[in-house]
């Protein structure tokens, strides 16, 4: 999958642009603050109908206008689409396939396939579990639409049982049941596909931080899950007094968490920031690489937002040669730096296109 053209009006700090990408490796090239990560969000908006930088839709539209509009046309397995993105403000968005909107954007998620790679992915390390959630919800989601419903129903009736133990009237008992009832049948399907993903994951994740690392170090992911502990259901319910003393669930599939080890130890109380850099690279190089041989079986788009930050040359050029290999298909890469870009360049015989960023303003550089 490629994405060849790309038109911007009023995204964040962009007022217009009309872009023209190589198929291979594109790079964008600035200082920071001049808008290189919102091109990359705005392609991630078009996969997912959302930003990576601001949950709030209306935020994103350039300050002092009304209206914003995202239009890609990408070639997807030799078939062109094009995929546009709108909203004015005050008013919800809208995302059309082929000029015809969908009815549920559930129907969209999957078919462009995204890894973006970015200086924010450190919170997968230190911030909270929401957080490794979230990366086997993104991953997950874009192959198995199965997934994605089981996690919407479960959400609904996650946030329905906490507001009825929130509640200043005692729950009913019959009602509340229906919600636990729901929470641990959707659970225990997203459950088992978190459990079937992380088996396969692990390995190949920790091929490409050989890969990375010249297998200097040992690194692991440990997934616990309340649906480990027998039925969950059970489980969901044996405390509902103590929920009800502290007005949320406390057992769920919405408490599980990834354990990032590095040495047989907690990644985020032992790595340095390269070691943490190093970590995270190969996680969403074992994302594309996974992605790549399920869902829709198209090779993924890769987002590198400035990436060689806080690694050494060693590292810095293992990934070049990683990302430079035929298995890699459309690279998009932000820097400030254009010898790190040349470095990359250099490495390869594949065409490319370089374009400066300055005040949201775009233009291709030679």
């Amino acid at each position: 999958m490629t994405l060849k053209h790309l038109t911007i009006l009023n995204y964040r700090n962009i007022a217009t642009a009309e872009l023209d990408f190589s198929p291979k490796i594109n790079c964008f090239l600035g200082s920071n603050g001049e808008g290189k990560t919102n091109v990359l969000d705005a392609i991630y908006f078009l996969s997912f109908a959302k930003s990576t930088a601001c949950s709030i839709d209306s935020q994103n539209i350039r300050h002092g206008e009304e209206v914003m509009m995202l239009q890609g046309i990408y070639d997807l397995n030799g078939s062109e689409e094009e995929i546009t993105c709108g909203m004015r403000l005050h008013q919800k968005k809208h995302v059309k396939r082929n000029k015809k909107e969908y009815r549920k954007l559930s129907e969209h998620i999957g078919l462009l396939p995204l890894i973006l790679v970015s200086p924010n992915d450190t919170e997968l390390i230190l911030g909270g579990s929401d957080q490794r959630r979230r990366f086997m919800d993104v991953v997950i989601s874009q192959y198995d639409n199965e997934y994605i419903q089981a996690l919407v129903a479960y959400n609904k009736a996650l946030n329905e049982r906490n507001a009825m133990l929130r509640a200043d009237e005692e729950p009913n008992p019959d009602i509340i049941s229906i919600y636990e009832q729901m929470m641990a049948q959707h659970g225990t399907v997203i459950y088992r596909k978190r459990t079937a993903f992380i088996e396969e994951f692990i390995p190949v994740f920790q091929q490409f931080h050989n890969a990375i690392t010249g297998g200097k170090e040992t690194v692991s992911i440990q997934y616990t899950s309340h649906g480990q502990r027998g039925d969950l259901l059970e489980v969901i319910q044996r405390d509902r007094a103590k929920d009800r003393i502290m007005g949320y669930s406390l057992h769920g599939i919405h408490k599980d968490e990834l354990e990032m080890q590095l040495a047989g130890y907690p990644l985020k109380r032992e790595g340095s920031q390269g070691q943490n850099k190093s970590y995270l690279i190969a996680l969403k190089l074992a994302q594309f690489d996974f992605l790549k041989r399920t869902g829709s079986r198209t090779t993924p788009i890769i987002l590198f937002d400035d990436i060689f930050d806080k690694l050494d040359t060693e590292r810095m050029e293992n990934i070049i040669a990683l990302i430079t290999q035929p298995d890699f298909g459309q690279i998009f890469i932000t820097d400030t730096n254009r010898e790190n870009l040349d470095r990359i360049l250099s490495k390869t015989n594949d065409d490319y296109k370089i374009f400066q960023v300055q005040g949201g303003e775009l233009g291709v550089r030679s």
